[in-house]
């Protein structure tokens, strides 16, 4: 694998600024500083090294794939939709990979991909108790008293939500920190309260940050990330 595209899978930075790096004569390889591009690496054995800092290879434990993306507004999180951008349109990978849990069209925000079934059905049954984290933008002004009822729970659908941790950070927007997933759950607690969302964006799933990932990109989860992701 060359060493830019290493980088780039690693989820440093993209391939053109892992370039950009690796002329500025910031990478090693195995404690050789490189500047030459298309060096190649081998993810398995060479000790890779950004400023210093050890570089986790991009993850392939036993074999599957495990992928970020942060999803844009109006891509769909499935496999299959006719007339539609789906979220596998912005990974143009040779595996066939599926999104874990679902995010609305109209939602931005952290999907993960894996072909990874086991921890693909772990993390998508809430009997395992896996956080999902969303920061919330609402139309009007959201009162404390709707933040403490969707934090206690409320009925929407005929059934009762699970408590969420609901933190206030302005007057229209709010984090809640959820264990569970129904179908718009959200959208369907903020309307309740007689307000309407704005903007939802998931900003964690697990043990897993959006962190700076910019909209529309991808990438590998390290393998430190997998590995907490299976305890």
């Amino acid at each position: 694998m060359r060493l830019q595209k290493f980088l780039a899978h690693a989820g440093i930075c993209s391939r053109r600024k892992a370039e950009a790096h690796i002329l500025e004569g910031r990478v090693t390889v195995n404690g050789e500083k490189i500047t030459t591009l298309g060096t190649q690496v081998d993810p398995g054995q060479d000790t890779v090294r950004f400023n210093g800092k050890k570089v986790a290879p991009p993850a392939r434990a036993r074999g599957f794939t495990y992928i970020a993306v942060n999803k844009p507004k109006g891509v769909v999180t499935t496999c299959a939709q006719e007339n539609a951008r789906i979220i596998l349109d912005l990974v143009p990978i040779d595996k066939r990979v599926y999104p874990v849990g679902r995010l609305d069209k109209d939602s931005i925000g952290l999907v993960l991909l894996t072909d990874d079934g086991e921890l693909h059905n772990r993390l998508s049954h809430p009997s395992h108790d896996h956080e999902k984290e969303y920061v919330v933008t609402t139309v009007h002004p959201i009162k404390d008293k709707a933040l403490k009822a969707m934090a206690a729970g409320m009925f929407i659908d005929g059934k009762k939500t699970r408590r969420a941790r609901v933190t206030r950070i302005s007057k229209n927007g709010f984090k809640i920190i959820l264990k569970q997933g129904l179908n718009r759950q959200i959208r369907k607690m903020v309307g309740k309260t007689g307000n309407k969302v704005d903007m939802l964006k998931r900003v964690r799933m697990a043990n897993i940050n959006l962190g700076g990932l910019k909209q529309g990109k991808w990438r590998y989860l390290t393998d430190e990330e997998v590995k907490k992701l299976h305890q």
